[in-house]
């Protein structure tokens, strides 16, 4: 079997679609290029935030489950969310940035000879900002060209992602044994995993947390992550590696936009593998206006009038707009 590309995507639990929207577009620069539904649960929003053109490895998604309560932090979940910058200077454009917009952050000048900037949004969805500088690995994705954040400075993709557990040699044997990680480096209580070409594409940091009672999955924590895999050939490997292993898992869904397997190989973490493609930009939407419309699969469309009763409306028309690029006065 081909190694694991990396990350493919990132899910996440929002108490506002509209809040998460503005924080993503107008904080963090990244581009909305699909804004659609949950296909499981048609009456909830599903928004995915990427690089300029929708580059696998660059998406952070949310869901808006309505009536849902907060999350509470705690082990055996998944808990930062990393995003890639391509140097050491976009670290001290983020640290000028989460400033000037009144964001609260600690600042990590040498975690895994990375510089790292922590900070929540107002769910206390937990985060990380990472410089690529002298880390070789997993190609960075293409910085959103009309945002509003400085091409040099923008984010352009995710990693690596902070995983919470109680159980480090159960975690370790899945991450090594099943999903063929490398482990690369340990300080305290984290542990660095690199897959395929490495990089902070490719990367999870584990933070052993024996004393964390288990976390509840809410509005404000992460409801799933997903590796990069090449297409529906090697999804299907993975099934068969997953049955080998007696790994309860989804089967093949295709979600349309990309093919997707799920499964639970750590208690109560729930992994996807997903595909590279198709991608966004469809017979729907063209590169121009990604994320400007409610867009809906092939298999949804004929209810295209009663989703959108349903689902109240967002205006996330951007394609009119004119972004300054924010260079706070350098």
């Amino acid at each position: 079997m081909k190694p694991l590309k990396g990350i493919h995507h990132i899910t996440a639990i929002t108490s506002s679609a509209e809040k998460i929207y503005a924080f993503f577009t107008y904080t963090l620069g990244l581009r909305l290029v699909k804004k659609t539904i949950n296909q499981d649960d048609i009456n909830t929003y599903h928004l995915f935030f990427a690089d300029d053109i929708g580059s696998p490895g660059t998406d952070m998604t949310f869901f808006d489950f309505q009536g849902i309560n907060k999350g509470e932090k705690g082990s055996n979940e998944i808990g930062r969310i990393g995003f890639r910058v391509k140097s050491d200077q976009a670290i001290e454009y983020w640290l000028k940035r989460l400033d000037y917009y009144g964001i609260k952050y600690e600042y990590n000048e040498n975690l895994f000879n990375r510089k790292m900037i922590f900070f929540e949004d107002f769910d206390n969805q937990e985060y990380a900002i990472v410089s690529d500088e002298n880390i070789k690995g997993v190609s960075p994705g293409i910085p959103w060209k009309k945002g509003p954040v400085p091409n040099e400075y923008a984010i352009t993709g995710l990693g690596p992602i902070f995983i919470r557990v109680n159980d480090k040699e159960k975690i370790d044997n899945i991450l090594r044994n099943y999903l063929i990680f490398r482990k690369k480096a340990s300080s305290e209580n984290l542990t660095l995993y690199e897959v395929g070409e490495g990089g902070n594409g490719a990367s999870i940091i584990v933070d052993y947390k024996p004393n964390l009672k288990p976390a509840i999955q809410g509005y404000g924590s992460v409801h799933h992550m997903a590796f990069r895999i090449e297409d529906e050939k090697a999804l299907n490997q993975w099934i068969i590696k997953l049955n080998n292993l007696g790994a309860r898992h989804s089967g093949l869904v295709d979600r349309f936009y990309f093919k997707s397997l799920y499964t639970r190989l750590y208690p109560k973490i729930l992994f996807e593998f997903a595909t590279e493609g198709p991608g966004f930009i469809d017979d729907e939407e063209k590169y121009e206006t990604l994320g400007d419309k409610l867009a809906l699969p092939p298999n949804f469309r004929n209810k295209r009038n009663y989703i959108e009763k349903a689902i109240r409306h967002i205006d996330t028309d951007r394609s009119k707009i004119i972004f300054q690029k924010e260079y706070l006065n350098e």
